[in-house]
């Protein structure tokens, strides 16, 4: 096992200093160092780290990527001992942890941490070891001293373990901001919203969060920031190789990097600005008039989607021309909702859904930011099959809709606003 004096921790950052403190605590000897010249009142530090590792049995790297990792690593290669167990609690994309392993070999573990920095301070840290079998054994005593120690079978199951772990925090991050706002937009009394959120799904994180929820950082200490957060999910994405819209999603906060991720819950809603062409869109429905259209869309906006089986294009004139001027007759049990907005820059993707009598449309926009503000440049839609009554098939129900759509008085027409 490693001995009581034997640990250097490279990174002093807000979980590397956790770390370092816990250990010392516990009665190891540790030495830390870090790339900013950052000290640690609670650990003795250096300003070399071959310094820091030259007498090590083990070396934790507390960094914050897997290119911080690389260059760590590179500038003390040289001074690590030949039985030296190099401990990585960083987060990192699974082929960075699976080629750190190919390069140190039995020496290296792998322990990503499920927890922030009170969890490392009491020792409850969830840890996702991965390594060889004799090396776990040496390093468990002091992974026991910061938590439960979880093994793995290797270094790319337990890096990718812990981006998975951190998605599940950004959907509940992303979820309390969508409360949050429509609270807002309800004017609810803030205080009021978090005690019932305290209730629900959401209750740990509104308890943990609550000065930053309530605007008071000043009153918390930032543990995860929104930088950390929106890079792990990078990651994920790119390992995954499939859509994570928690990505762009906090990468994009106007909270800053360095904010805590409980600050990009409180992140007002979307302009006014780019809900003004939606909402005109819906105003042309609602009246059939296409002066609302023309004032929501650019001049070479397209309108597309699938009608009767086949593609269809319409230019800005061809749409509007389907509206005559009045509204539907039953307007009055017709609804429309935005969905989602979403701003990247000078440029945004929304969704809408349209009730229109016995049709659903779902409605997706991309808007440009032009001069005059902001337009929708295109939009396709989804129009979703008439119900059908119990007992028919989905061939029968097509069928059906197909008849309705194209004969007698099912004929679908598109006086009075209806939808393409």
């Amino acid at each position: 096992m490693i001995t009581p004096h034997s640990i250097a921790v490279l990174g002093l950052g807000r979980m590397g200093g956790a770390i370092a403190t816990r250990l010392a605590a516990q009665g190891r000897d540790v030495v830390g160092w870090t790339r900013s010249g950052r000290t640690a009142d609670t650990v003795k530090t250096t300003g070399d780290p071959d310094e820091a590792v030259a007498r090590a049995g083990l070396v934790v790297l507390a960094l914050f990527d897997g290119a911080a990792c690389r260059q760590v690593l590179d500038r003390v290669h040289g001074s690590l001992r030949a039985d030296t167990i190099v401990l990585n609690t960083s987060t990192i994309a699974p082929t960075e942890a699976a080629e750190l392993a190919r390069r140190l070999g039995p020496a290296y573990v792998h322990a990503p941490l499920l927890g922030s920095v009170p969890a490392a301070a009491a020792g409850a840290l969830e840890i996702l070891a991965a390594a060889d079998r004799g090396t776990l054994g040496r390093v468990r005593p002091v992974l026991e001293t910061l938590g439960t120690v979880r093994p793995l079978g290797d270094a790319a199951t337990a890096a990718a373990l812990k981006l998975i772990a951190n998605n599940s925090l950004t959907g509940a991050v992303l979820a309390l901001r969508d409360s949050l706002r429509q609270a807002d937009a309800l004017g609810l009394p803030r205080d009021q919203v978090l005690d019932i959120l305290e209730l629900g799904q959401l209750g740990g994180l509104v308890a943990r969060k609550r000065p930053f929820l309530l605007g008071e950082p000043v009153a918390a200490t930032t543990q995860f920031t929104i930088g950390a957060l929106a890079k792990d999910m990078a990651l994920l994405a790119a390992a995954s190789d499939l859509p994570l819209h928690s990505a762009t999603g906090l990468a994009l906060t106007a909270a800053g990097a360095e904010a805590d991720v409980a600050v990009a819950a409180t992140v007002p809603a979307v302009e006014e600005a780019v809900l003004e062409p939606l909402r005109a869109y819906v105003r042309g429905h609602a009246t059939g008039d296409p002066a609302h259209f023309r004032g929501a869309f650019l001049p070479t906006a397209r309108i597309e989607g699938i009608r009767d089986g086949a593609f269809v294009s319409w230019h800005l004139d061809e749409y509007c021309a389907l509206f005559p001027g009045r509204p539907a007759p039953d307007e009055e049990a017709r609804t429309r909702r935005i969905d989602s907005a979403d701003v990247h820059g000078t440029v945004a993707t929304a969704t809408m859904t349209l009730s229109h009598g016995a049709d659903t449309f779902t409605d997706v926009f991309l808007l440009i930011r032009a001069d005059s503000g902001w337009r929708i440049a295109n939009k396709a839609y989804h129009r979703h099959l008439r119900p059908w009554e119990p007992g028919t098939t989905a061939v029968d129900a097509r069928h059906y809709s197909r008849c309705h759509h194209r004969s007698g008085s099912g004929k679908r027409s598109h006086r009075g606003g209806e939808e393409p």
